[in-house]
């Protein structure tokens, strides 16, 4: 197998489906920005907050997609190795992975009013970004199930070594996202917006269920009742009885279901560590005012653009990584480390030469507010270094996924957060203007992107050849 050509096959269609991810977010605060009745500045950090919010509940769940790739990835490879007991793994893993988010997402869905009461109490915005953020919020939560699904089937997906299904799934959600957020944002105004993202994530729902049945012959029943099968082993009450062919969980699938809370326990807590360093940075910057708010909203979203195009390839090096450790080949892990920071880097030099040449004018396509322009230049020489940091740290992010080393995912997400939150407070009596202030923020979400990098690089030989010689 010609391992280039491989990497491509999996990364291309990622990378054109990621594309569309930040441009919904650019769409969204664009249609904003250019609405009436309201400054641009609070409608901007009106979507900005909202979307918060929804990163604050759904990365929690960010291991609906982490776990079940790299679980699924396993499974794939162990069943093209020819083991014995593996046929119905893979299917078996979407299953309790879709049981798991829609239960959740009905959740959420309950608990919505307790979710913005608590989430005020700590986010210090204008009482104008507040209600239009409040109005986002209880229109966007009503597809919280899809979106939690949508997450299970993306990782399901790769893991089959397969990035055409979740690509055409991202594209149809992004684009009915994006073309719904603006025709729905004209004709009924700023409540369209979250309107147009409800219809899109259960589009991609039923898209993905209609997909994997056709492609895979895989089918669910989610239910309440079926609660009970994703309870770990150790919490049920009662003798154990045998597992029959003919029930939805198999054997194998029980057998592996202390790992896979195991696995999901830690993933949660990366998640955690996570949220505090995004969610950090927008509750601080919004501290500042309007201005410093939409700013720091828009250069985060610039940011972020090149984490869409590498992530292409962390997602090849997961489902490849996984596959070769269900196969138990060390040689495969090595060869896609290698190849996929070559790719990586290769990308992260064109993107130096992108932001380096064009930040001005993507600030204008953002918002025609000049004041929003002119307070954003001085902040653009940042972007420069997210390629060079970010590169690293995102694909490492794919190799250990797909090696399901968690707990090192685990301790170098913690590790960033604290680094994160140790520059801004050692910073902050350093600040005099707002200016200030997010340049200070920016050297704080770069050092928790260094830190990442630095750890998974010193782990990887220990943490993911060590998961081969347990298999």
């Amino acid at each position: 197998m010609n391992l280039h050509k491989e990497i491509l096959r999996l990364a291309v269609p990622s990378i054109l489906a990621n594309i569309t991810v930040p441009l919904v977010g650019m769409v969204d605060m664009a249609v904003a920005g250019h609405l009436e009745g309201t400054s641009a500045a609070a409608l901007i950090g009106g979507i900005t907050i909202g979307a918060m919010l929804f990163d604050l509940l759904y990365w929690n769940f960010g291991f609906l997609r982490v776990g079940t790739g790299g679980l699924a990835a396993q499974a794939y490879g162990r069943k093209m190795a020819g083991q014995a007991g593996h046929d119905d793994e893979t299917g078996n893993i979407l299953s309790r992975a879709l049981r798991i988010a829609f239960i959740s997402g009905i959740c959420l869905i309950a608990l919505q009013w307790v979710v913005i009461q608590l989430a005020f109490l700590f986010i210090d915005c204008s009482p104008e970004v507040q209600k239009l953020a409040t109005q986002y919020f209880y229109i966007r939560i009503w597809a919280a199930p899809a979106t939690l699904s949508l997450f299970a089937f993306k990782g399901w997906f790769i893991g089959m070594q397969d990035t055409v299904r979740p690509m055409t799934a991202d594209l149809l959600v992004n684009g009915i996202n994006i073309g719904a957020s603006i025709v729905l944002g004209m004709l009924i105004g700023f409540p369209g917006i979250a309107l147009g993202t409800f219809l899109a994530q259960w589009s991609g729902f039923f898209y993905s269920l209609l997909a994997a049945r056709r492609r895979y012959g895989w089918h669910v029943n989610i239910s309440l009742s079926s609660l009970y099968k994703i309870i770990p082993l150790s919490f049920r009450r009662g003798p154990e009885k045998e597992v029959s062919e003919t029930e939805e969980v198999n054997r194998q699938a029980q057998i592996n279901e202390p790992r896979f809370f195991a696995l999901n326990r830690d993933l949660l807590l990366r998640s955690i560590g996570l949220i505090a360093v995004y969610i950090g940075f927008t509750v601080i910057s919004a501290r500042y005012g309007d201005l410093m708010l939409a700013v720091s909203a828009i250069l985060m979203k610039l940011l972020m653009f090149f984490s869409y195009f590498t992530d292409g390839f962390a997602y090849a090096g997961e489902a490849l990584t996984g596959k070769y450790v269900g196969e138990g080949s060390v040689e495969g892990v090595r060869s896609t480390v290698r190849q996929t920071f070559l790719w990586g880097m290769a990308m992260a030099g064109l993107f130096m030469l992108a932001y380096g040449a064009g930040g001005t004018p993507i600030l204008r396509l953002m918002t025609e507010d000049t004041t929003v322009v002119e307070a954003g230049q001085q902040f653009l020489p940042w972007l420069l270094l997210m390629p060079l940091i970010g590169c690293p740290a995102f694909v490492w992010d794919g190799i250990f996924i797909g090696a399901t080393a968690s707990k090192d995912l685990r301790n170098s997400t913690l590790l960033c957060a604290i680094g994160f939150f140790v520059v801004w407070f050692a910073g902050k009596r350093f600040t005099t203007t707002p200016e200030t202030a997010i340049h200070l923020l920016m050297a704080a979400y770069f050092m928790h992107l260094a830190i990442r990098a630095t750890y998974l690089t010193t782990r990887y030989k220990k943490a993911i050849f060590s998961g081969i010689s347990s298999q």
